[in-house]
């Protein structure tokens, strides 16, 4: 039985954009700069969770692209990736240019430029990876260093608690069953890793034979931090991640540099895993905006960081994990109060406020009145405990010894 060309039209067609969407993103740009929550709070939330909570917990978990992000990014070139596309290969040698390296390659996500990196690196098993326990590549990428390399992976305990040094290092690489590749991630946690440890690290790496891989998903925050160049940072490494999203506030995309060779075999790795893409110009495009644009805004996300801090300290909450950059972990037990009750107050609010667990995630929308409203919760909440009989217990004198400051708010499930 045929059927007229218009009626399968009809059938196909589909219009997703509504009349309330221009003032439903000015309401989410709203609630984003009063939000720090972080993305895997999202996987903490109960399947019973409030549809209404989901939708809004989803949607602030990073930056978002402006109006200007957008129109820069639509004058870009349509070329196909898989191919060639002029905006595409700008960024990615303006990245290679910027980092010291000799080559660029445009990734979906840091996932798969991690990834796709640590498989190019690895060529015969066996192998191990080496890296920092709490590292993005060891405990948030689905178990792809296994799945996709083959790759047993040696998480270590950094025993200074902050970072790994060199005294970390040498004795966990195996030689025998060979570790092929040292990763670290900077920041981690939002924490800045020490230079001087990171060349310790890749000199004896290299004198043995060791490629370095680094998770730089947010090492623009310490160029800004410390006002060291990109291809200072970078140049213990053979090949490096860095993320457009996290914290520049591009909507998608990582890029990977390294050797011209590597990132030759990295793209054909990249469309083994599916991440070949079209017309990736205007993604390229967000990235260049992010760049010119955001990057210099990470001064003033620090600068707001350091006061939530420095607030939180004075109230009398544990800082478990100071604000070298743009994230602050905290422990508000000492003051007698516990994370899901601090997010749901903060939840009623007249203008709310949008919370996780331990985690404090300032970003470049961050606004300082979000800033300002959360300590003076936090400190009327602190209040209504010493009223309530509350007292604040004696500092524990025992050594808290690999303690997970990490802690995720399990959100209460909607039963209505």
């Amino acid at each position: 039985m045929s059927t007229s060309l218009t009626a399968i039209a009809d059938q196909v067609k589909f219009n997703i954009i509504l009349d309330s969407h221009v003032l439903d993103n000015a309401a989410k740009a709203e609630e984003i700069a009063r939000t720090f929550v972080c993305p895997s709070f999202f996987s903490s939330l109960s399947p019973c969770t409030d549809r209404r909570t989901m939708q809004r917990t989803r949607s602030q978990v990073q930056p978002f692209p402006t109006p200007e992000m957008l129109a820069y990014a639509a004058l870009a070139t349509i070329g196909d990736d898989v191919y060639y596309d002029s905006s595409t290969r700008a960024l990615e040698s303006h990245m290679a240019q910027l980092t010291g390296k000799e080559a660029g390659l445009f990734m979906p996500s840091g996932t798969a430029s991690n990834q796709i990196a640590l498989r190019t690196h690895l060529k015969q098993p066996p192998y191990s990876i080496l890296c920092d326990h709490r590292a993005h590549i060891h405990k948030y990428e689905a178990g792809g260093s296994a799945f996709h390399s083959g790759a047993a992976v040696l998480p270590i305990i950094p025993s200074n608690g902050h970072h790994l040094t060199l005294a970390d290092v040498e004795p966990n690489a195996i030689l025998g069953a060979p570790t092929q590749v040292i990763s670290l991630e900077n920041t981690l946690n939002g924490t800045i890793f020490p230079q001087d440890d990171i060349i310790a690290i890749s000199d004896w790496a290299h004198s043995h034979g060791i490629k370095m891989h680094l998770d730089g998903a947010r090492i623009w925050h310490v160029a800004v931090e410390t006002r060291t160049s990109l291809k200072e940072l970078l140049a213990p490494f053979d090949t490096v991640s860095l993320c457009f999203s996290k914290g520049l506030g591009a909507p998608i995309g990582s890029c990977l540099v390294g050797p011209k060779d590597f990132i030759d075999k990295a793209r054909w790795f990249r469309k083994l895993f599916g991440g070949g893409m079209r017309q990736t110009g205007i993604l390229a495009a967000s990235a260049a905006y992010a760049l010119t644009q955001n990057f210099p805004q990470l001064e003033r996300v620090h600068t707001l960081s350091k006061k939530l801090e420095a607030g939180l300290e004075a109230i009398g909450a544990e800082i478990t994990s100071r604000a070298e950059t743009c994230m602050v972990f905290y422990d508000p037990s000492p003051i007698g109060l516990n994370y899901n009750e601090i997010a749901e107050r903060a939840s009623k609010l007249p203008d709310p406020l949008f919370l996780g667990g331990s985690r404090l995630v300032v970003h470049i929308q961050t606004s300082e009145s979000a800033i300002n409203d959360f300590l003076a919760l936090i400190s009327e909440l602190a209040e209504e405990k010493k009223k309530a009989g509350f007292i604040e217990p004696n500092p524990s004198t025992e050594r808290k010894v690999h303690k997970d400051i990490y802690v995720r708010r399990v959100a209460k499930s909607n039963t209505n």
